[in-house]
């Protein structure tokens, strides 16, 4: 128990001082607050789905799902994953927005995670067919491993253009309208 306390605590402080460290890199790399926050709720969608996913479905899979460090190594590992994803959209949004300064900002968001659409879904699709052969080929010890890196790779995926850039859409709406009074 005392270890497990432990390595509960120390997972927290890991995973807290990523997601600061995180927001500030993505602050200072954009510039705007919008697209910190889209990319925290992404992260932070991601993370606890698969940790709920991990808690609902436990004793139910044939192999191993106990959250130890191989877990919380696959939790940080596709944080950085679905980050790096998020990241490559809102450089395209940034990149839109200098290109086409008088479009609304929604119809850019629009345009730029449709235009790395397909860049991110061959990443991920790539990234899944290793991630199988792995699950299916390795042995147990890395099992449960494999498996929380597909089911994040995919929940990722989807957080990065379906939650990652409506907040940070929603957020940049709210500072323009508080602008505009």
């Amino acid at each position: 128990p005392t270890v497990a306390n432990d390595m509960r605590t120390d997972a927290i402080i890991a995973v807290l001082l990523s997601l600061i460290a995180m927001f500030l890199y993505i602050l200072v790399r954009f510039r705007n607050v919008a697209f910190s926050l889209g990319a925290l709720a992404a992260v932070a969608f991601t993370a606890f789905t698969i940790i709920g996913f991990y808690s609902l479905f436990w004793g139910v899979f044939p192999f191993a799902m106990e959250i130890d460090q191989s877990f919380i190594a696959a939790i940080l590992t596709v944080i950085g994953y679905q980050i790096n994803d998020t990241v490559v959209v809102f450089d395209r949004v940034r990149e839109n927005v200098g290109l086409y300064p008088k479009q609304d900002f929604g119809k850019t968001i629009n345009l730029s995670v449709n235009s790395t659409l397909g860049r991110t879904v061959m990443t991920s699709a790539s990234t899944l067919l290793v991630l199988l052969c792995i699950f299916i080929l390795g042995g147990d010890a890395i099992r449960s491993f494999t498996f929380a890196m597909i089911f994040g790779v995919v929940i990722g995926t989807l957080a990065t253009m379906f939650v990652a850039a409506p907040v940070a859409y929603l957020t940049d709406s709210r500072k323009n309208k508080k602008a505009a009074k």
